[in-house]
């Protein structure tokens, strides 16, 4: 599992560097994302929306929000 901690970011950045790093996965490969910023909460559930990838688990913390995002076969 590939561990992104961008705890301390704030919108954007902490969808633009989820995404790069999906781009840079390849399928089947799963990412845990660790944000501070609340709108990570709704900003990380669009992009994988967008981009067609898995929400296996989103879990909110007392000042934290983690997901498990699955690559999916044939991303955009």
């Amino acid at each position: 599992m590939i561990e992104l901690d961008l705890s301390g970011l704030k919108c954007p950045l902490p969808v633009l560097r989820t995404r790069k790093a999906l781009l840079a996965a390849t399928p089947g490969d799963r990412l845990r994302v660790i944000c501070t910023d609340p709108l990570a909460g709704i900003d990380v559930p669009n992009l994988i929306r967008e981009t067609g990838d898995v929400l296996e688990e989103q879990k909110q913390e007392t000042a934290r929000i983690s997901f498990v995002i699955r690559k999916a076969g044939g991303s955009k």
